[in-house]
Parts: structure tokens; sequence; C-alpha cells
């Protein structure tokens, strides 16, 4: 079984709570005894590992943060720390919980009225039940106020017309909410049930991705699909409200450029200690402690702050531009730490058996997904500033 060389050299883990070190534990527990073990084939013949992502079923986890029926209702700690296991373990698998947990059960407990939210989010949180979230579009990436796809009113429903792509976990949904700009201007979230049977429906995954592997990501397109008024979320009217999902949602991804990141580090300084050249470990060499110290430096920055940005969050004190400062910064040092963990395994590390090489691709999708590098530094540029260089 492999094992990495756990690192705490500030010890963060005496800030955490005793439920939330267990919790930690128990989903570093699966990860290392599960997944690890089993991941690689899936990601390289890009297939959906389905029995061990629903090995998670039963722990007190989807949902996050909310409170609705169904919810784990985490503190925000726990929930970055959720993240933060899943991500260390596999990309995958933790964007599949970010989908399910983050994206489209945060959708409904935010923007969904007490009936819509009893009536999806239980099947949800139990798994019995697949969501996607389908806001981004083939012209529309982080103009994402600016929807083509369209919500015309008929009767007693809605008609959607348009295109939506790099939609995770859409092939396999049982629930697909889909942004489409209605006839008064407003930007509303509908929800299509048993979208492979919505007439009008066409779902392609894509092919040829580098990173995220093992979760499907799919190009959609609605040709008059019909959807039943009470099918839209109560409370979405305007891009504000997709504002919303979308920072309750950056804020996970931030925590999972710093699990991937201590994967990283963590296999590197493993192989260090263990790998030998010219008679002794490489990890003796003072270039390799250099890169070692780096990832390491660079690692706990990420830690202390992703842990204050959960202590505002609980706190009801995080801002959005504080969010989108957290994940430009953790998916800029993720990418230097994987780049780094790389270097260090030498050839091995262009390898998926040695683990590195998955998380150093999985890490460009962190990196420009819920929101691009650039993105998030402006957003985060505004608020210190003031001033909008967005548009």
């Amino acid at each position: 079984m492999l094992t990495t060389i756990a690192v705490d050299f500030y010890r963060i883990d005496d800030l955490l709570s005793e439920r939330q070190r267990a919790l930690r534990d128990e989903l570093r527990a699966y990860c290392e005894d599960v997944i690890w073990p089993q991941i690689n084939p899936f990601w390289e013949r890009a297939e959906f590992p389905r029995e061990l992502a629903f090995g998670l079923r039963d722990l007190p986890i989807w949902g996050g943060m909310l409170h609705g029926p169904g919810c784990a209702g985490l503190d925000a700690v726990s929930f970055g720390l959720t993240m933060h296991e899943l991500a260390r373990g596999d990309g995958s698998i933790s964007t599949f919980y970010g989908v399910q947990s983050g994206l489209t059960m945060g959708a409904m407990g935010l923007l969904g009225s007490a009936e819509q939210q009893q009536r999806w989010l239980p099947g949800l949180g139990k798994l019995e039940l697949l969501g996607a979230f389908g806001l981004t579009e083939p012209e529309r990436g982080s103009d994402a106020s600016h929807l083509l796809t369209t919500a015309r009113r008929k009767g007693d429903g809605y008609v959607l017309n348009g295109a939506k792509r790099w939609i995770g976990c859409a092939s396999m949904a049982d629930l697909l909410i889909i942004w489409a700009r209605d006839d008064e201007g407003g930007i509303g979230a509908f929800v299509v049930e048993r979208p492979n049977e919505a007439e009008g429906l066409r779902i392609e995954n894509i092919q040829g991705k580098i990173a995220k592997r093992a979760i499907p990501n799919a190009q959609i397109t609605l040709t008059d699909v019909r959807v039943p008024a009470e099918n839209r979320l109560a409370e979405s009217r305007s891009f504000r409200d997709t504002a919303r999902v979308l920072a309750f949602t950056r804020y996970g991804v931030a925590w999972e450029a710093v699990g991937a990141a201590a994967a990283c580090f963590e296999l590197a300084l493993r192989y260090a200690k263990e790998r030998e050249q010219f008679g002794r470990p490489i990890g003796k060499s003072q270039l390799v402690q250099q890169k070692l110290v780096e990832m390491a430096a660079e690692l706990t920055a990420m830690q202390m702050l992703s842990l204050q940005m959960a202590r505002l969050m609980d706190a009801g004190q995080l801002s959005e531009g504080q969010v989108s400062m957290a994940k430009y910064h953790n998916a800029r040092k993720a990418r230097v730490i994987a780049q780094l963990a790389r270097e260090t395994l030498g050839g091995n590390g262009i390898l998926i058996e040695h683990h590195v090489a998955r998380h150093f691709a999985d890490i460009e999708a962190v990196y420009t997904y819920e929101g691009t590098s650039e993105i998030n530094m402006l957003v985060a540029g505004r608020e210190l500033t003031g001033l909008n260089a967005i548009v």
C-alpha cells in the first residue's frame, strides 16, 4: 500500500477540533486504502470510477455546509478538509463531490424553495440522484453573466434553447441545472429531470482531456427543451444569484488546490527519502532539499490562508474578493508545487504509477475552472481598489 510522509511542520493540526481531525482521518484512510490503489487505470481509460466514488456514500459530507434536508451541515473547516482530502486522493473524485455537493446541491440549497429542497436534496444527499450544473457555454466562459442560452415562457413552463460546455457529470446526471436568460432579461436556473430522456436535449462527452480524465465533461445542446415552471429554482432571478453559488463552490476549489498540492509534496518527500543515486538518498542533496523546502513553505502558506478563510466563512465575514484571492493564490501555488514534485521524481515523475503525474495534470484544470486565474485576480483587485478592471 502506498502511503505518504505526513508533514505538519507548523502544527496546523493543533488548530483543528477533535471532530474535524476525525473526519479528515476517515477521508484520508479511504483515499489511501481504496482510491490510490485503484484510481490510475480509470484515469488512464478516462472512465468514471463509480464504485470508488460511491464508497463515500455513507460519510456525513454530502451537501457540505448546507443545512437543508439531506445535507451534512458541515462547518466551513470540515467542508474545506473534505475537499482537501478528496483532492489529495484524486482530482476526479473531488470534482465529483464538488459537482454533487457544491454546484448541484449548493444551487438548490441556496436558491430553491422549501418544496424544491425537500423534493430533490434528500435524494442527492444519498447519491440516489446525481446532479450536474450547466452554466458555461461554448462562447461564454468567464463572461458567464451574458448567457446566450434562453428560457422562453410558454404555457405552464419554459422552452430552453442554447448550448453548454464543460459540464461535469452531465452524461450520468438524473438532474441537470441549466442556467438561461428569460424573457425579461433575467437569469434563472431550470432543473431538467432525466436529461438523457428529455426531448431536444443532446449530451456528448468531451474527448481528449489531459486533466480530470476520470470524470466526464460534456457538451450539451438544447433544442426546444420543455421544463415545467415549478422546476425553475425559486430564488434564481439574476446573475447575482448565480454568483452566490459560485462563491460557495469557489471556496471549495481553493481547498481542493491545497489537497492536490499536499499530495504532490508528500509523494515527492517520500520519494526523496527512498530513491538512491550515487550511493545515497537523493533527499541528501542540497538541490533536492531546496525543492522540498520550497514546496513545504508554499503549502503551509496555502493551508494557513485556507484555514483563516474558513474562520471568516463560519463567522459570516467572508467576502467575494477574499474567496477569489484564495482560489487565485492556491491554484497558482499548487502549480508550482506540482512542478517541483515532478522534477524531484525525475523520469518517474511522468508515470502515473507514482501518482504525481496524475495530480500534475489535474491541477491544470483546477487552475482554470471556477474562474480563471486572471478573473479571480481581478475580482480580488476590484474589492481592494473599488475599481472594476474586468470590463
